[in-house]
């Protein structure tokens, strides 16, 4: 690897995970030489990383404007979550035919306890952890790299719209017992209960994130 891709590579997993925390939310300015002082890199890889970026849709780029953060909108949501469903249904009922069961009764038990305690930000960024274990073990219980990578990005984009909600433990201890369902369901080898509780932890989700979104305008515009 070159020494301005690795540039390239460090640039775009800054802003990326700047961008993922809120710590640049929707509508912040990603001003060039300012950028590449702070990440102390060159303009050059910075420009690359900025593309990736804008290529993940994450940051929106004009032609002799600076670069800003996209938005987290309704109707983006609206539109990422009509996605989701379809991927991740589908993902449910293969995870239930093809999981190690083993990986998914672990979860089963941390999401149980966490659906029960689950009230400040630590348990919220177990919770968090907990979740991404979850999506990775999905992914891996699919055995096909083509499937994994549009999960994997409709999960990046949506990994925003999650933070609206992580101040809400009422609803996290929701999503823990709704992920427990999802777990049992796959231990079970039930392919129609893990859809089922799939449905219905997405169609929570969706509900929470929209209105979180719509309590808080910073949330809605870049």
């Amino acid at each position: 690897m070159s020494p301005v891709m690795s540039a390239t590579d460090e640039a775009y997993e800054r802003i990326r995970d700047d961008i993922m925390s809120w710590k640049l939310p929707p509508g912040s300015p990603i001003a060039e030489i300012e950028t590449a002082e702070r990440l102390g890199v060159s303009r050059t890889p910075l420009r690359a990383a900025l593309a990736r970026l804008a290529h993940d849709g994450l940051v929106i780029t004009e032609r002799g404007r600076t670069a800003v953060v996209s938005d987290v909108s309704a109707a983006k949501v609206r539109n990422l979550f009509e996605l989701r469903h379809a991927l991740e249904t589908h993902a449910a009922r293969l995870a239930a035919e093809r999981a190690d069961a083993a990986v998914f009764a672990e979860l089963a038990e941390r999401f149980a306890r966490q659906a029960a305690t689950v009230s400040d930000q630590a348990g919220a960024d177990d919770l968090f952890d907990a979740t991404r274990v979850f999506e990775e073990a999905i992914e891996e219980s699919l055995a096909n790299p083509s499937y994994a990578v549009p999960l994997r990005n409709i999960r990046l984009h949506l990994g925003r719209a999650r933070l609206t909600v992580r101040n809400d433990y009422t609803r996290l201890r929701s999503s823990a017992a709704e992920h427990l369902a999802i777990c049992e369901a796959i231990v079970a080898r039930d392919p129609e209960a893990a859809v089922a509780a799939t449905v219905a932890h997405l169609s929570a989700a969706l509900v929470a994130i929209l209105e979180a979104i719509e309590a808080d305008p910073t949330h809605q515009n870049a």
